[in-house]
Protein backbone atom coordinates (compact mmCIF):
# COMPACT_ATOMS: atom_id res chain seq x y z
CA UNK A 1 0.00 0.00 0.00
CA UNK A 2 1.47 3.58 -0.91
CA UNK A 3 1.82 6.16 1.47
CA UNK A 4 -0.45 8.18 0.64
CA UNK A 5 -3.35 5.52 1.27
CA UNK A 6 -1.99 4.65 4.76
CA UNK A 7 -1.96 8.17 5.56
CA UNK A 8 -6.03 7.84 4.61
CA UNK A 9 -6.46 4.58 6.26
CA UNK A 10 -4.75 5.67 9.52
CA UNK A 11 -6.68 8.94 9.20
CA UNK A 12 -9.93 7.05 8.87
CA UNK A 13 -9.31 5.07 12.12
CA UNK A 14 -8.15 8.65 13.75
CA UNK A 15 -11.59 9.78 12.94
CA UNK A 16 -13.65 6.70 13.81
CA UNK A 17 -12.32 6.92 17.26
CA UNK A 18 -12.95 10.73 17.63
CA UNK A 19 -16.33 9.38 16.44
CA UNK A 20 -17.09 7.30 18.68
CA UNK A 21 -15.63 9.36 21.78
CA UNK A 22 -18.66 11.66 20.58
CA UNK A 23 -17.08 14.25 18.44
CA UNK A 24 -19.95 14.10 16.09
CA UNK A 25 -18.26 16.47 13.41
CA UNK A 26 -15.33 13.41 13.01
CA UNK A 27 -17.88 11.56 10.97
CA UNK A 28 -18.33 14.90 8.63
CA UNK A 29 -14.89 14.28 7.94
CA UNK A 30 -15.13 10.49 6.69
CA UNK A 31 -17.91 11.78 4.78
CA UNK A 32 -15.82 14.48 3.12
CA UNK A 33 -12.54 12.02 1.77
CA UNK A 34 -14.82 9.57 0.79
CA UNK A 35 -17.82 11.12 -0.80
CA UNK A 36 -16.06 11.56 -4.23
CA UNK A 37 -15.31 8.02 -4.65
CA UNK A 38 -18.74 7.08 -3.32
CA UNK A 39 -20.55 9.03 -5.95
CA UNK A 40 -18.30 7.70 -8.93
CA UNK A 41 -19.15 4.31 -8.01
CA UNK A 42 -22.95 5.30 -8.25
CA UNK A 43 -22.24 7.22 -11.51
CA UNK A 44 -20.57 4.41 -12.81
CA UNK A 45 -23.58 1.71 -11.74
CA UNK A 46 -26.66 4.10 -12.11
CA UNK A 47 -25.84 6.47 -14.94
CA UNK A 48 -27.18 9.01 -13.70
CA UNK A 49 -26.21 12.18 -11.57
CA UNK A 50 -28.89 12.29 -9.27
CA UNK A 51 -29.43 8.72 -9.21
CA UNK A 52 -25.63 8.56 -7.86
CA UNK A 53 -26.12 11.54 -4.99
CA UNK A 54 -28.81 9.53 -3.32
CA UNK A 55 -26.70 6.23 -3.42
CA UNK A 56 -24.34 8.26 -1.87
CA UNK A 57 -26.43 9.78 0.73
CA UNK A 58 -28.22 6.78 1.31
CA UNK A 59 -24.72 4.77 1.84
CA UNK A 60 -23.55 6.97 4.09
CA UNK A 61 -26.67 7.53 6.55
CA UNK A 62 -26.68 3.46 6.03
CA UNK A 63 -23.03 3.16 7.72
CA UNK A 64 -23.94 6.60 9.93
CA UNK A 65 -26.76 4.47 11.73
CA UNK A 66 -24.55 1.42 11.29
CA UNK A 67 -21.18 2.49 12.94
CA UNK A 68 -21.97 1.31 16.45
CA UNK A 69 -21.87 -2.14 15.12
CA UNK A 70 -18.96 -1.47 12.83
CA UNK A 71 -16.38 -3.84 14.43
CA UNK A 72 -13.12 -2.45 12.75
CA UNK A 73 -12.48 -5.71 10.42
CA UNK A 74 -12.20 -3.85 7.30
CA UNK A 75 -11.63 -0.76 7.23
CA UNK A 76 -13.77 1.95 6.84
CA UNK A 77 -12.91 2.77 2.85
CA UNK A 78 -13.49 -1.07 2.22
CA UNK A 79 -16.71 -1.23 4.60
CA UNK A 80 -18.35 2.21 2.46
CA UNK A 81 -17.24 0.85 -0.67
CA UNK A 82 -19.29 -2.18 0.48
CA UNK A 83 -22.51 -0.95 1.64
CA UNK A 84 -22.76 1.51 -1.57
CA UNK A 85 -22.09 -1.14 -4.06
CA UNK A 86 -24.81 -3.53 -2.10
CA UNK A 87 -27.00 -0.45 -2.62
CA UNK A 88 -26.28 -0.08 -6.12
CA UNK A 89 -26.86 -3.84 -6.79
CA UNK A 90 -30.23 -3.37 -5.23
CA UNK A 91 -31.24 -0.44 -6.90
CA UNK A 92 -30.30 -1.83 -10.19
CA UNK A 93 -32.33 -4.96 -9.78
CA UNK A 94 -35.22 -2.48 -8.84
CA UNK A 95 -34.72 -0.18 -12.06
CA UNK A 96 -36.55 -0.47 -15.17
CA UNK A 97 -35.05 -1.19 -18.09
CA UNK A 98 -37.00 1.51 -20.32
CA UNK A 99 -35.17 4.03 -21.33
CA UNK A 100 -35.72 6.71 -23.94
CA UNK A 101 -33.19 8.87 -26.30
CA UNK A 102 -34.53 11.99 -28.08
CA UNK A 103 -32.63 13.85 -30.45
CA UNK A 104 -33.50 17.63 -31.69
CA UNK A 105 -32.08 17.60 -35.19
CA UNK A 106 -32.60 21.02 -36.68
CA UNK A 107 -29.29 21.42 -39.00
CA UNK A 108 -26.78 19.48 -40.94
CA UNK A 109 -24.55 20.36 -38.68
CA UNK A 110 -25.96 19.42 -36.00
CA UNK A 111 -26.91 15.81 -37.84
CA UNK A 112 -23.30 15.67 -38.14
CA UNK A 113 -22.30 15.87 -34.48
CA UNK A 114 -25.34 14.12 -33.70
CA UNK A 115 -23.97 11.04 -35.31
CA UNK A 116 -20.28 11.55 -34.39
CA UNK A 117 -21.68 11.34 -30.89
CA UNK A 118 -24.17 8.18 -31.43
CA UNK A 119 -21.16 6.75 -32.83
CA UNK A 120 -19.22 7.22 -29.46
CA UNK A 121 -22.56 6.24 -27.68
CA UNK A 122 -22.51 3.13 -29.31
CA UNK A 123 -19.21 2.41 -28.60
CA UNK A 124 -19.22 3.19 -24.83
CA UNK A 125 -22.91 1.32 -25.12
CA UNK A 126 -21.45 -1.55 -26.37
CA UNK A 127 -18.77 -1.64 -23.72
CA UNK A 128 -21.00 -0.61 -20.81
CA UNK A 129 -23.57 -3.62 -22.05
CA UNK A 130 -20.25 -5.80 -21.83
CA UNK A 131 -19.93 -5.51 -18.26
CA UNK A 132 -22.93 -5.27 -17.68
CA UNK A 133 -23.27 -8.94 -18.77
CA UNK A 134 -20.84 -9.68 -16.65
CA UNK A 135 -22.41 -11.89 -13.40
CA UNK A 136 -22.79 -9.28 -10.45
CA UNK A 137 -19.50 -10.28 -8.70
CA UNK A 138 -17.52 -10.12 -11.84
CA UNK A 139 -18.71 -6.88 -12.94
CA UNK A 140 -18.08 -5.56 -9.35
CA UNK A 141 -14.57 -6.92 -8.96
CA UNK A 142 -13.54 -5.09 -12.43
CA UNK A 143 -15.19 -2.22 -11.49
CA UNK A 144 -13.59 -1.26 -8.01
CA UNK A 145 -10.13 -2.67 -9.84
CA UNK A 146 -10.30 -0.69 -12.74
CA UNK A 147 -12.20 2.21 -12.25
CA UNK A 148 -11.38 2.75 -8.57
CA UNK A 149 -7.95 1.51 -8.79
CA UNK A 150 -8.00 -0.81 -5.36
CA UNK A 151 -5.85 -4.11 -4.76
CA UNK A 152 -7.44 -7.00 -4.75
CA UNK A 153 -7.30 -7.12 -0.96
CA UNK A 154 -9.26 -4.13 -0.97
CA UNK A 155 -11.98 -5.54 -3.79
CA UNK A 156 -11.75 -9.43 -1.85
CA UNK A 157 -12.94 -7.14 1.31
CA UNK A 158 -15.78 -5.38 -0.41
CA UNK A 159 -16.81 -8.06 -2.51
CA UNK A 160 -16.61 -10.42 0.57
CA UNK A 161 -14.10 -13.01 -0.64
CA UNK A 162 -10.15 -13.74 -0.77
CA UNK A 163 -7.66 -11.97 -2.34
CA UNK A 164 -7.16 -14.94 -4.64
CA UNK A 165 -10.83 -15.21 -5.64
CA UNK A 166 -10.93 -11.33 -6.52
CA UNK A 167 -8.39 -12.23 -8.74
CA UNK A 168 -9.72 -15.01 -9.74
CA UNK A 169 -12.76 -13.18 -10.68
CA UNK A 170 -11.17 -10.43 -12.49
CA UNK A 171 -9.24 -12.99 -14.60
CA UNK A 172 -12.87 -14.74 -15.65
CA UNK A 173 -14.39 -11.51 -16.05
CA UNK A 174 -11.69 -10.30 -18.18
CA UNK A 175 -11.82 -13.33 -20.19
CA UNK A 176 -15.79 -12.96 -20.94
CA UNK A 177 -15.25 -9.67 -22.33
CA UNK A 178 -13.30 -10.48 -24.64
CA UNK A 179 -15.18 -12.82 -25.78
CA UNK A 180 -18.29 -10.62 -25.73
CA UNK A 181 -16.37 -7.74 -27.60
CA UNK A 182 -14.34 -9.61 -29.51
CA UNK A 183 -16.36 -10.96 -32.79
CA UNK A 184 -17.13 -7.43 -33.77
CA UNK A 185 -13.33 -6.39 -33.61
CA UNK A 186 -12.56 -9.42 -35.36
CA UNK A 187 -14.72 -8.58 -38.32
CA UNK A 188 -13.61 -5.03 -38.87
CA UNK A 189 -16.79 -3.56 -37.53
CA UNK A 190 -15.44 -2.10 -34.38
CA UNK A 191 -12.96 1.08 -34.65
Amino acid sequence: MNAALLRVVDDDQVQLDRFRAGDRKAFDELVRRHQRAIFLLGLRYLGNVEDARDLGQRAFVQAYQQLGAFRGDARFRTWIYRIASNLALDALRKRSRDTRLELALDTPQELGRVRDQLAELEENARLRAAVAALPPKQRLVVELRIFDDLSFREVGDIVDSSEAAAKVNFHHALKRLRVLLGPQNEEGEGR
